[in-house]
């Protein structure tokens, strides 16, 4: 009787703990890929009435405070080594370089190899400069970024996400997508990494045209170049071995920030240079017009994983972007919360998890020191702080992490998600050592989704004709 009852209480329990569980793990998880901000820059607004107060940030946070520096920004080249911060817009009419000499110069290593963060006024500026041109933060008087300050205090925010590359778009976007910048599996773990973009808006990945470059930085330095195509095994990869679906949204192929036009194999170029991609992944799984993931939603045909870029008109690119990114990216959030059920019942609201970062700090200040690898990988990794938010139903409004995070917690997030091995790609994943599960409590009820306000709508993009230029070219 006694191994009976304990039985029926053990069931009990399971079936109380069953009757609590929300879900175990999210259907479908998107990752939102907007370009070159630093919380510095972008997120001042969080320091600030509606969204907060001047308590509610300390460049030596609480746990409930937001690590932004709103004064007093490092300046090597003042009079007291201080400069204070002026406001710019959005969409502003300068670009600042985000090379990875641009990485050195404003990280400035002390005599002990950490970064001083004081050398940000040596970036080169480039178009109609104002004048301290990388010390500003995104003027919000008019709410422009009001929909990122909103998902923000709303659900979760990282106060210490590093891209993982030390430069530019093209090998951010690797990262993101591989884990790796390096041409191969052996050249990851020789530290051997491709570090800018390719030069004067050629074309990327292996549909190149004849003689296109990308520098590699090494142990001994940036002293090669090689054709952008490689060849080793990406995220993707491991979702097709599971039986995942994924897809990519970038616009148009060659572009820098189409990840998969990369990779070999699922690339499979025509021709050995300037040609398209032909492989059967890139057809079913890349898409070459961004909005076109509004439609899938619409349409109850997101995939389990989607990376999603913008054009450069809605892109947070300085000096080529229209203003329309904030939108943009709530155009995505509003469409997945407000989501009716599918015909076979699934709600996208309850089985989604959003990710938003940006791929690279694109010259602009930030207070906040990387850190660095061990050797060979840590003269690539890591790079500057870039904003990260994180969506869901079960993520706690206010929500503030302050855990070390890069690229390689995305794809480790993805891992875990669904089953696989953290670091099971063996790159950036397998580096890392955060996986974005405390942005989460699926043991929860999901939240009710309230609309993000923005200027525009998903059928402004859906409806926009004008054609899709790449969100960096530079």
């Amino acid at each position: 009787m006694k191994i009976v009852a304990r039985t029926l209480l053990c069931l009990t329990f399971a079936g109380t703990l069953i009757a609590h569980a929300q879900i175990s793990s999210f259907q479908h998880i998107v990752v939102i890929v907007q370009e070159n901000r630093t919380p510095d820059n972008l997120f001042q607004g969080l320091c600030s009435a509606p969204f907060g107060s001047s308590t509610s940030c300390s460049t030596n946070p609480s746990t409930t405070q937001y690590d932004i520096q709103t004064s007093d920004w490092l300046d090597r080249h003042s009079d007291n080594g201080v400069t204070q911060p002026l406001t710019v817009p959005l969409s502003n009419t300068y670009d600042l370089l985000h090379t990875h000499p641009a990485f050195t110069a404003m990280c400035d290593r002390n005599g002990s190899g950490a970064c001083k963060m004081d050398g940000a006024g040596d970036v080169h500026c480039s178009g109609t400069c104002l004048s301290q041109p990388q010390f500003r933060y995104v003027d919000n008087s008019s709410g422009t970024v009001d929909p990122y300050l909103e998902m923000a205090t709303q659900y979760g925010w990282a106060n210490y996400m590093f891209q993982t590359n030390q430069g530019p778009s093209f090998p951010a976007h690797q990262f993101l997508f591989g884990g790796t910048s390096a041409p191969s599996a052996d050249d990851d773990a020789a530290g051997i990494f491709a570090s800018e973009n390719m030069a004067g808006g050629q074309k990327a990945g292996c549909i190149a045209t004849d003689g296109t470059t990308v520098k590699l930085i090494t142990p001994q330095g940036e002293n090669q170049k090689v054709y952008p195509c490689f060849e080793h095994q990406t995220m993707a990869d491991l979702l097709d071995a599971a039986g995942i679906s994924w897809k990519y949204y970038a616009p148009g192929a060659g572009s820098i920030w189409m990840a998969p036009d990369a990779i070999s194999h699922i690339c499979q170029p025509d021709q050995p240079t300037g040609g398209k991609c032909t492989g059967p992944d890139w057809v079913s799984d890349v898409r070459v017009k961004p909005a076109t993931v509004l439609n899938d939603i619409n349409n109850c045909a997101l995939a389990r994983v989607s990376w999603i870029i913008p054009t450069g008109q809605n892109s947070d690119h300085a000096k080529g972007n229209k203003g329309g990114g904030p939108s943009w990216v709530a155009s995505i959030v509003n469409a997945i919360g407000n989501h009716s059920a599918c015909p076979n019942g699934e709600v996208y609201w309850q089985n989604t998890a959003i990710i938003i970062t940006w791929d690279d700090w694109g010259g602009w200040y930030d207070h906040e020191p990387p850190t660095f690898l061990a050797s060979p990988e840590g003269d690539y990794q890591y790079g500057f702080r870039v904003p990260l938010l994180v969506v869901s139903a079960y993520t706690s409004a206010g929500y503030i992490n302050n855990k070390r995070h890069d690229f390689g917690t995305i794809l480790r997030f993805i891992e875990n998600n669904f089953g696989m091995e953290e670091g099971a790609l063996n790159f950036a994943d397998a580096r890392s050592n955060t996986d974005l599960a405390l942005f989460f409590h699926l043991h929860r009820a999901p939240r009710v989704f309230q609309t993000i306000a923005a200027p525009m709508g998903g059928q402004d993009f859906l409806n926009d004709r004008s054609k899709p230029e790449p969100p960096d070219n530079d």
